[in-house]
């Protein structure tokens, strides 16, 4: 069984484009490799931003669970 427990969470909830995408590159830059952060937004474009991101800055989006206007992200830091 893996652990995806979260090494931090940051709720970005009513932050609009660009700022989720930015404080979630803030926070893993201060975070060290192999931890994980879960990203909580209300912003329909992180569902685009935040994966590209990670993906520009190799780093795993883990998981994306989405409820209604609300979206969660983990993400594991490379």
């Amino acid at each position: 069984m893996t652990d995806l427990t979260a090494s931090r969470i940051l709720d970005l909830i009513g932050l609009k484009c660009p700022m989720p995408v930015l404080k979630t590159r803030k926070a893993l830059l201060e975070m060290p490799g192999g931890s994980r952060l879960e990203v909580l937004t209300s912003d329909p474009m992180a569902f685009l931003d935040i994966p590209h991101m990670c993906n520009e800055d190799g780093h795993t989006v883990e998981s994306v669970e989405k409820d209604g206007t609300r979206g969660r992200f983990l993400i594991l830091k490379s």
